[in-house]
C-alpha cells in the first residue's frame, strides 16, 4: 500500500473506532452528532485511500485541496480504473453523509433504532470494502466488544419507520405545541428520502410541513416516502457478529446525475440510459470541435477529460470496449480552446513517433497558453 494511502486508511480506521466509542458510551450528550460525523469522516478518508491504492488521484490538477466527498463517491462508483463500490453501497454512504450534514449544521433527532441501523450498516460496509480493496479483515483490527451494541435493534425497516411515524403523530396532537419537535424527528426520514432521489439540499420547512400534513391526514408512510419503502435490511449473524446491509428491493438503479442538475448531488436514483448520456465517440467529438482525432486526444489529455466521470466513460459490450464522451466534455473542450496554445498542447501530448501527416497546420495557432483544467464543467 502506498504511504499516503496507508496513512489515510489508518486515520479512517481511527474515525470508525471513535464513531463506535461514541455510539456505545453511556452519555447521550452530543452522541448522535459525534457518531455521524466520525462515521462520515471514516468513509471519506477510506475512499481517498482506496482511490490512491488503485492508482487514482485525489487532487485536481493545480489544486491545493484534495477532492471532496462527493467526487470521491463518483470516482469509486463509476471511474473505470478506480471503480469498486456497488450501487447500494454508494447509497448507504450517501445517506450517512446526508445525515451528517444535518447533524453538523442544524437540528436532527435520530431515534436509537435509526442510529443503530446506520451505524451497524456503516461498520458492515466498511468491513466489506476494506476486505475487498486492502484484503484486511475488520475482525482482526477491532475487538468484538467495540461494535455497535443496542438494547433495541430494529426488527425490520418497515417496523422502524412505522414506529417513527407513530411518534410524529403523537407530537402533532392538538394542543401539544410540539410541531418543531415533530419536524426535527421527521427530518432524518426526509433526508434519507431526498438522498435516495439525489437531492443535495436539506429539506426546507415547507417540505417538512407538507410531510407533516400528509402524516396528520393519515396518508401511509409508504406513499409519503416511496424511496424508503424500497429499502430492505439484510441481516447476517447474531449477537456481536451481526452484519447489517441496506439494500434496495425495487426501484430504479443508482446513476450519476449530471453536474448542474437542480437540487442534485453525487448519486441519484434515476433511470437514465448511460449510452445516451455518453453519446459521442472520439471522431464525433473531434469533428464538433474542429479538430483531427489525434489533436482531439491531445486536448483531452491536457484537460484531463478522462478523469472526470461526467465527461468520459468506458463500456464493455460483448468482447469489445467502447470509449465514449458526453456533451459536458464537448462543452469543456470548446470553452478551453480559445485560451489554449494548440501547438504547444500537441507538442506535449502528441503520440510517440512520427506525427500523422497534416496533424499540424502550416501556421500553428498562437493563443494564450491555458494551464490546468478548465473551470467549465
Amino acid at each position: 500500500m502506498k504511504r499516503e494511502a496507508r496513512l489515510l486508511h489508518a486515520r479512517s480506521l481511527d474515525s470508525l473506532i471513535l464513531a463506535l466509542e461514541h455510539f456505545n458510551r453511556p452519555s447521550d450528550r452530543g452522541r448522535v452528532e459525534a457518531v455521524l460525523i466520525f462515521l462520515d469522516r471514516a468513509f471519506e478518508l477510506f475512499l481517498k485511500a482506496a482511490i490512491l491504492h488503485k492508482g487514482g488521484r485525489i487532487r485536481e490538477a493545480h489544486e491545493k485541496q484534495t477532492i471532496g466527498f462527493e467526487k470521491c463517491v463518483r470516482m469509486c462508483l463509476s471511474t473505470v480504473t478506480v471503480q469498486f463500490l456497488k450501487d447500494e453501497e454508494a447509497l448507504t454512504i450517501q445517506m450517512i453523509n446526508s445525515l451528517r450534514d444535518a447533524a453538523q449544521h442544524y437540528l436532527l433527532d435520530v431515534s436509537e433504532q435509526e442510529l443503530y441501523m446506520f451505524s451497524q450498516a456503516g461498520v458492515t460496509l466498511y468491513g466489506d470494502v476494506q476486505e475487498r480493496i486492502f484484503k484486511l479483515k475488520l475482525s482482526d483490527q477491532l475487538p468484538a466488544r467495540v461494535l455497535p451494541v443496542t438494547t433495541s435493534p430494529p426488527q425490520s425497516l418497515a417496523a422502524m419507520v412505522s414506529f417513527e411515524i407513530a411518534e410524529v403523530r403523537k407530537l402533532l396532537q392538538p394542543g401539544s405545541r410540539r410541531r418543531l419537535e415533530a419536524k426535527t424527528r421527521l427530518r432524518s426520514l426526509a433526508i434519507v428520502e431526498a438522498s435516495l432521489g439525489g437531492e443535495h439540499t436539506q429539506p426546507a420547512d415547507s417540505d417538512l410541513n407538507r410531510l407533516l400534513t400528509s402524516i396528520g391526514t393519515g396518508v401511509s408512510w409508504q406513499k409519503i416516502f416511496p424511496g424508503v419503502a424500497s429499502l430492505n435490511l439484510t441481516t447476517e449473524g447474531t449477537g456481536m457478529a451481526v452484519s447489517l446491509r441496506i439494500t434496495k428491493s425495487e426501484g430504479d438503479p443508482v446513476y450519476l446525475v449530471p453536474q448542474g442538475t437542480p437540487g442534485a448531488r453525487t448519486v441519484a436514483i434515476r433511470k437514465v440510459d448511460k449510452l445516451a448520456f455518453f453519446n459521442l465517440g472520439l471522431k464525433e467529438l473531434a469533428s464538433k470541435c474542429g479538430l483531427s482525432s489525434p489533436k482531439a486526444l491531445a486536448v483531452i489529455e491536457f484537460l484531463e477529460i478522462k478523469d472526470d466521470v461526467e465527461c468520459f466513460s468506458q463500456f464493455r459490450i460483448g468482447t469489445q470496449d467502447f470509449k465514449r464522451y458526453s456533451q459536458i466534455a464537448l462543452d469543456r473542450i470548446k470553452k478551453a480552446l480559445p485560451d489554449s496554445d494548440l501547438a504547444e498542447i500537441w507538442d506535449r501530448y502528441k503520440p510517440k513517433g512520427k506525427a500523422p501527416a497534416g496533424a499540424l497546420p502550416d501556421k500553428p495557432l498562437k493563443l494564450t497558453v491555458g494551464r490546468g483544467r478548465s473551470s467549465a464543467a
